[in-house]
């Protein structure tokens, strides 16, 4: 018999430091992916935003770092630190704004301020050759202006568009480019430092005086007029309206619209050489034969009013004739049944409609040519032309449908009868109406009496039931009366009442005329301070409720500024008469506004659709005739010292700044 099978084998017990355990697959080594993956989210947001932050401080730190380090590779550090200490200085670290010290000289300092001048700083020469873009007398006078020049001293250089945006700070919106804000202010004195407490250093010698020029404000306005004037002549020459964002130009009438508003304003300013090449256009250019439609009452307040004005303050009878052209061919506008001018006349064909849309004449428009065509009549001896203005007078003041002394906003030139009725404003449609009352009462020597009544009888209308308070500042505005109700709206163009009332009580209307006009042109300028760009929207909505705390809401439709003058107007108008010099600073401010928002390099100013976003206040890419015509007149006018230079009690301004003569009383 066999025995069972023998199993021989060998035990092996090993010990436990030589033991591993197994796991019936692949020994694997963790990655750092997996030990990673391990981590709970909060630990690795945790890491993430550690090594974020560390990356982020050291790309702001490489700039400094680096001068620091390059500082140090220059010279030894102990020559920096005893040229320092020999001057009673510590030194700065980089990015640290240091600061004067009284009595002590930086003789290289690393990054001069740049110097405040009046308007423009002066732009840094240039070493690439001046663009040679736009007309020749353009091409010898950069973005400079005499005034800033030494007498007799040419500017040597030009910036183009590319080196203007490399050497001031400039907005862009969408592409287009806009001056940043003008160095318009003086530098402080000596004295003034002195008063906000420099510090004081042992030793040290003390401040003596600097003398400083005050701004001149006249200059800045001539300034600003070169500068629009540059644009116009560059992009526009000849044309209605220049587009300053696009560098062309707009029509509306094709009559060089712009040109023969601003001849007296060049006139006035002293700006001869430009007057004499915009006189040169009209002589050779300017024609009134074309077969062309024009509003009656724009190319009244603006061709023959500005053409008249011009003739007075020169005497030269070329702006005569062309007045009484474009005056005798307005004349086919007042052929209707009731004497009411129709709105439109086409001066080439001696025809005139209303608009196609409806049959009524604006009441404004209608009873705003008046000083014009009397003007006209008295120096052409041709009594046609003030016989049918005055014709619409007599029936506006014998109409019924006013509302004590206010009058509706629209009337029929079939009827001769208002139409729209209840809705009463001295906004749009109907301003120019109460304006026009009392100069034409003054400009006919005061012997028109019906004139001065229905005057009087519309500013005590006026205080009886379109006044009201802001809650907030109790600020006085003009609303609008709708059907028994009043709107707390009010339109900038309401803006030359304050002006109208306080040349009413120079010329001996009751006092209380001059204490409404003075509170209402503070309202004005708070339409002005109170948005982000100090500019006035063109229509403000007053609070009558202090929910806010804001007196002036404006609506995103109306936050657009079309460079008016109404508000400079009613300033020129009080500074006059009170010399008060706020009213003259309240001018500046809104100077320095237009300068910063509306200035645009190349030339000339825009209007902006949005004066509640200084960042992006939307440039509407159109320079409005008036802007020179008016704004910029004004402004200059408020800020001259002569009282003589276009006398109030010797001239009446129309409705878009020419100035008419006051005939003389009858003796």
């Amino acid at each position: 018999m066999y025995s069972p099978l023998r199993k021989d084998f060998v035990s092996l017990t090993l010990g436990e430091q030589h033991s591993h355990s197994y796991t019936n697959g692949k020994h694997r080594r963790q990655s750092c992916w997996r030990k990673w993956k391990q981590l709970s989210r909060l630990q690795r947001s945790l890491i993430l935003f550690l090594l974020a932050f560390l990356l982020i401080c050291g790309i702001f730190s490489y700039p400094t770092l680096s001068e620091q380090w390059r500082a140090l590779s220059e010279g030894p550090v102990s020559e920096g630190w005893d040229e320092t200490e020999s001057q009673g200085l510590q030194p700065v670290p980089p990015g640290v704004l240091a600061k004067v010290v009284p009595g002590a000289v930086q003789e290289e300092p690393p990054e001069p301020q740049r110097p405040i001048l009046p308007v423009l700083p002066k732009p840094q020469a240039i070493k690439k050759p001046p663009s040679k873009r736009g007309p020749p007398a353009m091409q010898k006078r950069g973005n400079v202006s005499d005034w800033q020049l030494k007498d007799g001293e040419e500017p040597a250089f030009r910036r183009d568009e590319e080196q203007e945006k490399e050497a001031k700070t400039v907005i862009s919106w969408r592409g287009a480019m806009i001056e940043a804000e003008q160095g318009t202010e003086p530098q402080p004195s000596a004295h003034a430092k002195e008063a906000a407490g420099p510090a004081e250093v042992e030793g040290a010698a003390p401040l003596q005086p600097v003398s400083v020029k005050p701004v001149d404000r006249a200059e800045a306005v001539r300034e600003a007029f070169r500068h629009a004037w540059k644009g116009y002549k560059a992009f526009a020459w000849g044309h209605d309206e220049l587009k300053p964002i696009s560098k062309t130009h707009g029509e509306w009438f094709g009559l060089g619209l712009t040109l023969i508003d601003a001849l007296d304003t060049m006139w006035i300013l002293g700006l001869k050489e430009e007057f004499e090449e915009s006189r040169e256009w009209v002589e050779k250019e300017l024609s009134f034969s074309k077969n062309v439609d024009v509003n009656l009452f724009e190319s009244t307040i603006r061709i023959l009013g500005g053409l008249l004005s011009t003739y007075h303050l020169t005497g030269d009878a070329l702006f005569l004739e062309k007045a009484k052209d474009i005056g005798s061919r307005l004349m086919p506008a007042f052929k209707t049944p009731s004497k009411i001018p129709f709105s439109d006349v086409n001066i080439g064909k001696g025809t005139a409609h209303p608009p196609r849309w409806t049959t009524d004449s604006t009441v404004a428009e209608v009873t705003s040519i008046q000083l014009e065509f009397r003007e006209l009549s008295r120096l052409t001896q041709d009594p046609q032309y003030q016989k049918a203005v005055d014709e619409i007078m007599g029936q506006v003041h014998r109409l019924d449908g006013k509302h004590d002394g206010l009058v509706p906003m629209f009337i029929n030139t079939n009827s001769g009868k208002f139409t729209h009725r209840g809705v009463y404003t001295l906004g749009a449609r109907a301003d120019s109406y109460y304006e026009y009352l009392l100069k034409q009462w003054l400009q006919g020597g005061k012997q028109e009496p019906e004139l001065l009544e229905d005057y009087i009888q519309a500013v005590e209308g006026v205080k009886k039931n379109l006044l009201k308070q802001t809650a907030p500042s109790k600020l006085l505005f003009v609303g609008e009366l709708s059907h028994g109700r009043l709107n707390p709206k009010m339109d900038h163009l309401v803006c030359f009442l304050p002006g109208t009332l306080a040349l009413g009580a120079h010329n001996g209307l009751p006092a209380d005329h001059m204490e409404l006009a003075v509170q209402l042109i503070e309202t004005c300028h708070q339409m002005y301070v109170q948005m982000e760009t100090g500019l006035s929207p063109e229509i403000a909505h007053f609070n009558l409720q202090n929910h806010n705390g804001r007196d002036v809401d404006v609506k995103p439709a109306d936050r657009h500024n079309l460079l008016r003058p109404e508000t400079v107007e009613s300033l020129f108008y009080m500074y006059r008469f009170t010399q008060d010099s706020k009213y003259r600073d309240w001018g500046w401010e809104i100077l320095q506004s237009f300068n910063k928002f509306t200035r645009v390099p190349s030339g000339g100013y825009t209007s902006i659709g949005n004066v509640r976003d200084p960042v992006n206040p939307g440039p509407r890419d159109k320079m409005e005739s008036f802007f020179l015509g008016e704004t910029l007149k004004y402004l200059f006018l408020l800020f001259s010292d002569d009282p003589d230079l276009i006398s109030l009690d010797k001239y009446v301004f129309n409705t878009e700044a020419h100035p008419l003569p006051i005939w003389p009383s009858a003796s």
